[in-house]
């Protein structure tokens, strides 16, 4: 099988990873780059990374793509564009394809189409959704939580939430778990993205760790959402990010009270068990570092527990497990190809 695969809001972080990994999946070739603020420079110019893998592929113009790839042809999607712009640009491919007869299918990796209803949307980013109209075609969740394809097209969940919800779903699908989730999560910097910000700066960042948006973080919404639609209940999650002085990595810290008592043997086989299908992520003994996932799309979790708390530690690359990797899991699955097609990297460890 050879998918054209096309890359809105190419020349960001997320953008990048996707088109590396599409340089090394064996169904998918880039049919486009698309980027409004780089189109007609070279993708090597803004990676320079990826100069011997797109030598002389030019970033395309919003629409340029569309009337280059022919008719009836195959192409998968993937959105890396902001929360609010992502909606809009993806609205306008659809419509086009149709007029193309293009099979088209869509990955989503921005908050727009996270939720299923549009005021869900409204009420954590404060404006209305850009094309409500679309959000009943779309499925949001991490790939290792739902069994099959519910959707034509995915909105993958963001990076903080992939993590909390690979560290929080099997406790609660359990029942072990009585209360509130309290979470601690450490992103790295590329978790802002590749515009400068003060909290991006690397004077601020460097050799320094500090708290923002304490229990109000707009991932939480996501992940009460997709625990209440998966487990049937209703969970509070209790969540205090930080901004870590490393470029890639999310490393979370979940704590949850016990119904009963149990041992950290018992609550590392549960887990165990509950992704013993799930070829990326990995339980191990002692405590996950996050070197050893880097750049990968692997997740490393281990677990404690006492007479009454349960610990899960989670660690991922938020650029890949949390977002270019987990939408090409999807994108995977949306084409009925083996799920770990074009992942299957290794971490490289010492960075």
């Amino acid at each position: 099988m050879s998918i054209d695969a096309v890359v809105l809001g190419a020349s960001g972080y997320v953008g990048g990873e996707l088109l590396r990994l599409i340089d090394g999946h064996p169904d998918f070739r880039l049919g486009a780059a698309v980027s409004a603020s780089h189109s007609d420079e070279s993708i090597g110019s803004v990676f320079p990374h990826l100069a011997t893998s797109y030598p002389d592929t030019l970033f395309s113009k919003p629409d340029a793509w569309i009337d280059k790839t022919g008719s009836g042809s195959d192409v998968a999607l993937f959105s890396a564009a902001p929360h609010g712009a992502s909606a809009n640009l993806v609205q306008s491919a659809l419509e086009s394809a149709e007029r193309r007869n293009l099979n088209l299918r869509v990955v989503d990796s921005s908050a727009d189409f996270r939720y299923s209803r549009a005021e869900q949307f409204e009420a954590v980013y404060g404006v209305g959704h850009p094309a409500p109209e679309l959000l009943g075609d779309f499925f949001c969740g991490v790939p290792e939580h739902v069994a099959g394809v519910e959707a034509r097209h995915a909105g993958h969940p963001g990076c903080f939430a992939t993590a909390m919800l690979l560290a929080a779903m099997p406790l609660v699908k359990s029942g072990l778990v009585a209360g509130d989730l309290f979470v601690t999560g450490i992103t790295g910097s590329t978790g802002s993205g590749s515009s400068p910000q003060s909290g991006t700066h690397h004077p601020e960042r460097h050799s320094n760790l500090y708290a923002y948006k304490p229990l109000a973080h707009r991932h939480v919404a996501e992940v009460e959402g997709l625990i209440t639609k998966s487990c049937g209940r209703k969970i509070s999650v209790r969540f205090v990010p930080h901004s870590g002085p490393f470029a890639r990595g999310i490393y979370v810290t979940l704590q949850a009270g016990l119904n009963s008592t149990t041992t950290t043997e018992k609550i590392s086989d549960l887990f165990r068990s509950f992704y013993q299908d799930a070829p990326f992520v990995q339980i191990i003994n002692g405590t996950p570092r996050l070197k050893n996932i880097i750049a990968s799309n692997h997740c490393h979790i281990a677990a404690a527990a006492d007479t009454e708390t349960a610990v899960v530690m989670c660690a991922i690359d938020n650029l890949v497990k949390g977002a270019a990797g987990g939408a090409m899991q999807w994108m995977n699955r949306l084409w009925s190809l083996p799920e770990t097609s074009g992942l299957l990297a290794a971490a490289p460890a010492w960075t």
